[in-house]
């Protein structure tokens, strides 16, 4: 059996996405900036698609701005909010030990450039509290930066209540919600955000496309300079197909949205509550405030990637958190956040479940999960010096 169990890292392309974007590459091929009738066509579809997305969002069309996905519209809008401070001589942004490289690694580069960075911290559960973020909020605070919903454990944080206090503040609230568009309600005005960033290919939309929402009056500076595309804010002719692609897989998302919720949350349980049967093992984040469909362990004893390897020879497609990391060895900083020790952080397992995941699937899943944990502490010295008393369990 093979089964899928990353859509966290990426969805399989819808096809009537796909049959979207092929579409208009041979029939719409004109460039949106060009004057006469193929570009100007193109042009229609762009800004159809514009207000079709703000629609989704509860925004303003104006309000839409096309990327090349999550990282650069995370990038440019965490720049724009802190150049924009820098010339009032506010140099202070508040974020989570939590979050996305894409927001972490931009942090960086502006505390070299002497931004004072505050990364609030999360309990066990994994989700921070908004009464934190009030008490490091002040006349320095230049942007607040807090994501939708965690990448890696799947927790839901509190953006409503974190972008009503940045409001009664007059402090710009940027939101990275990649992994929760198209899987939980969105809207922008609910979440009193000035920034808010999505990518396609997390709701099986195609790669490589993306969008920021900028509510009307936020500051934007330019990441990619060029042309006067995209309002002179971004540089570079759109890429119709994929932005119609993207479009297109938003609107089925949504419609599907609560039977899929409602399925995904019933399988979730039941993949839970198969592994927690696995000795000496942690679901990792709440139990209940997380994505559906996101299932996130680690097993005390046993390395991530020895797991990962296994299960691939199992037809299981997993990993040991976020995508963009794979290639590390270093533990997940999520799980370091949350209070995992180092030798637990190794040993840790996310499934992430999907529309098309079926229960088989997940039986299956169940069945070959606790096996390979098994033929990995068999193997481990770890292992045999915990079950003989040298070690003492921390899980």
């Amino acid at each position: 059996m093979f089964v899928y169990a990353d859509n966290a890292a990426t969805t399989k392309l819808s096809s009537k996405a796909c049959a979207a974007y092929i579409k208009t590459a041979e029939e719409t091929f004109g460039n949106p900036s060009s004057l006469h009738s193929a570009g100007q066509r193109a042009k229609e579809v762009l800004e159809d698609c514009r207000m079709r997305i703000a629609r989704i969002l509860g925004a303003d069309a104006r309000e839409i701005l096309f990327t090349s996905g999550g990282s650069e519209s995370d990038n440019q809008a965490i720049l724009s909010a802190a150049r924009a401070g820098a010339k009032k001589g506010k140099r202070k942004i508040v974020s989570t030990a939590i979050e996305h490289h894409a927001v972490l690694h931009t942090l960086e580069k502006l505390k070299k450039e002497g931004f004072e960075i505050v990364l609030l911290p999360v309990g066990t559960e994994g989700i921070v509290r908004a009464e934190d973020a009030a008490r490091e909020i002040d006349e320095n605070t230049a942007l607040v930066s807090v994501m939708f919903a965690n990448n890696e454990i799947g927790t839901l944080q509190p953006v409503e209540e974190i972008g009503a206090l940045c409001k009664a503040k007059g402090v710009p609230f940027h939101t990275d919600a990649v992994q929760a568009v198209g899987h939980v309600p969105v809207d922008v005005r609910k979440i009193g955000c000035d920034y808010l960033a999505l990518s396609a290919h997390k709701f099986h939309g195609p790669k490589g496309v993306g969008a920021l929402f900028i509510k009307r009056g936020a500051p934007l500076s330019s990441l990619i300079e060029g042309g006067a595309q995209e309002r002179g804010k971004r540089a570079g002719t759109e890429d119709l197909p994929a932005i119609v692609a993207m479009t297109v897989a938003l609107e089925e998302a949504v419609a599907e949205m609560g039977p899929v919720t409602k399925r995904l949350q019933s399988l979730q349980t039941e993949l839970i509550d198969g592994l927690a049967k696995i000795p000496h093992c942690a679901l990792n984040g709440d139990r209940t405030r997380r994505l559906p469909g996101n299932v996130s362990f680690c097993f005390e004893g046993i390395e991530g990637e020895s797991l990962l390897l296994l299960l691939d020879e199992m037809g299981v497609c997993a990993s040991s958190g976020s995508a963009c990391t794979s290639g590390s060895l270093d533990p997940s900083h999520v799980l370091l956040a949350i209070g995992r020790v180092h030798d637990v952080a190794h040993g840790s397992l996310r499934l992430t479940l999907g529309r098309e995941t079926t229960k088989e699937e997940v039986l299956y899943m169940i069945k070959c999960v606790p096996a390979v944990v098994e033929r990995l502490r068999n193997m481990s010295p770890v292992w045999r010096d915990l079950q003989e008393g040298k070690r003492s369990y921390i899980l």
